[in-house]
């Protein structure tokens, strides 16, 4: 940020502030500089240096006045670092706005009997030049002293080259202020994200692109009760055993490639007791191209064994669903038995069984295939009508993500479909075959469209054109009522063709 002089400097010829001439008030200003770190500057030490040269007098000083003392911050031939503020001629000096010239200072009634007129220093000659603060608060003086009497002080040359030496004089002043202050607010801002960052529930760390931690906050200390890691092998103390060597592997191997990292693994507590964490850490490129890393470990004991107890009680009822199917199918199996009447209706039932089956396998938790994609559902159904050769049905086009609840309704519409065709269409002659398209998008941007064609003449083609039967109103209630989706069938001589469109928002989880 650039500070123009008006921001920093008091304006010329004008006096101090009177609001800030109160001895508290100034010295309140004053402290607000620093005088430790401006003594001994060298840019003030040039100042005073060139005051003695530009007035030629020995001696020369940039003052500031503190409540019992001057303190000189820059000198030229004193060899002292102030003197008693009973002394000080620079506190006079800088409650005007105007120099301060004593041409002789035995003949001055104010300053006759002063120690350092009367003292060994013998001075007689003073010229004090005000520094005042940007709010107005009298600081000190940039002065210029001699042994000797000097009747008409300072030429014009002289009294205007030590005004521009006062005004940078307190412009340094000013800036060195501003420096410490920026620094001084920097500091308090990380004094305060520190603090809050230790106040957190969680574990927080950063590191180097090489894995040695810069800081980890007060968590770690509370929670395993060790000290603070200073690379990545001296977390391995406060690791399970059996988790140790894959953890830290993990964590090296994103650090080397530069990957964001996530794991789970269980951390030794302070009282010995085990409990789960989630770890998780990304790196953050710098503009000089330096990698840090900003790392975060939670606890998720809680929610990671419910999980666990959840997926337990998932897995029995899952298998208590499937044991149901056998036994409804056996069931079937046997009640139809001799009853070559039902054998067609028993047959169909088994079929939508095993469908009802082979969907459930692709919502069970733990051992289940899991909802994953449209074309490995079809492949799945639709695989007991491939023939010897795999030859009948052809899957093509995109492939779409499936959730766990659009599984069911997918594997009952498609299987209606199959059985369909290999009652009275493709698959129910010898060379007749179904192709399924899928398409995304189709349509609206967020639709996936899937074409079932199939091959063949139906025999039944006009009797399903003239009425909607069970299965008919089964796919339009899963197609439309479950996945809000739409669908449309026409017949031909070639066969059939069926399209349904869903909206992606339906197929997922």
């Amino acid at each position: 940020m650039i500070y123009k002089d008006e921001t920093i400097l008091w304006p010329e010829g004008r006096d101090p502030d009177p609001a800030f001439c109160g001895e508290d008030d100034r010295l309140s200003v004053l402290a607000s500089y620093g005088t430790e770190a401006l003594s001994q500057d060298p840019e003030l030490q040039q100042i005073a240096d060139f005051a003695a040269k530009l007035c030629n007098v020995p001696y020369a000083s940039v003052t500031v006045v503190e409540r019992t003392r001057q303190v000189f911050l820059a000198q030229t031939g004193l060899n002292r670092d102030g003197t008693p503020r009973s002394d000080s001629f620079c506190a006079h000096a800088m409650l005007q706005h105007e120099p301060l010239v004593i041409e002789d200072a035995t003949k001055d009634p104010k300053f006759s009997e002063n120690g350092l007129v009367t003292g060994v220093m013998g001075l007689r000659f003073y010229a004090g030049f005000p520094l005042i603060s940007s709010e107005g608060a009298p600081l000190g003086a940039l002065c210029v002293i001699d042994t000797k009497p000097r009747p008409g002080g300072l030429t014009e040359f002289q009294t205007e080259g030590m005004a521009v030496l006062a005004r940078s004089t307190m412009r340094r002043m000013s800036q060195l202020r501003l420096g410490q202050s920026a620094i001084a607010a920097v500091e308090r801002r990380e004094a305060d994200l520190r603090d809050m960052i230790d106040s957190v529930p969680g574990i927080a760390w950063t590191s180097d692109g090489e894995g040695n931690f810069t800081y980890v906050n007060a968590r770690w200390k509370e929670v395993t009760g060790l000290d603070a890691p200073t690379r990545v092998g001296d977390c391995r103390a406060a690791l399970h055993p059996e988790d140790q060597d894959r953890a830290l592997e993990r964590l090296r191997t994103a650090l080397s490639g530069q990957n964001l990292f996530e794991d789970e693994w269980r951390m030794r507590l302070a009282d010995g007791e085990y409990r789960w964490v989630q770890a998780r850490a990304v790196p953050v490129a710098r503009e000089d191209h330096e990698v840090r890393w900003f790392g975060t470990i939670i606890d998720i004991d809680r929610a990671y064994r419910l999980s666990e107890a959840r997926d337990l009680l998932a897995n029995e009822l899952s298998h208590r669903i499937k044991n149901i199917f056998a036994v409804v199918s056996g069931l079937i199996a046997l009640r139809s038995r001799g009853m070559p009447e039902v054998k067609e209706f028993a047959d169909d039932l088994n079929s939508a069984i095993r469908a009802l089956g082979t969907a459930h396998d692709y919502v069970r938790p733990g051992d289940g295939r899991g909802a994953d994609k449209l074309q490995g559902l079809l492949t799945d159904l639709l695989a007991p009508y491939e023939g010897g050769k795999g030859e009948r049905v052809l899957i093509s086009g995109d492939d779409v993500d499936i959730g766990a609840r659009a599984a069911t309704p997918l594997a009952l519409i498609f299987h209606e479909l199959a059985t369909n065709a290999a009652k009275y269409g493709a698959l129910s002659i010898e060379d007749g075959k179904v192709s399924i398209e899928i398409k995304l998008p189709c349509g609206d941007a967020d639709e996936v469209c899937v074409f079932w064609r199939e091959s063949s003449t139906s025999t039944q083609n006009g009797d399903s054109e003239s009425r909607e039967g069970f299965g008919s109103r089964m796919l339009r209630m899963a197609i439309e009522g479950q996945l809000r989706g739409s669908f449309s069938r026409s017949f031909s001589e070639e066969g059939l063709d069926v399209q349904i469109a869903f909206p992606l928002s339906s197929l997922g989880t």
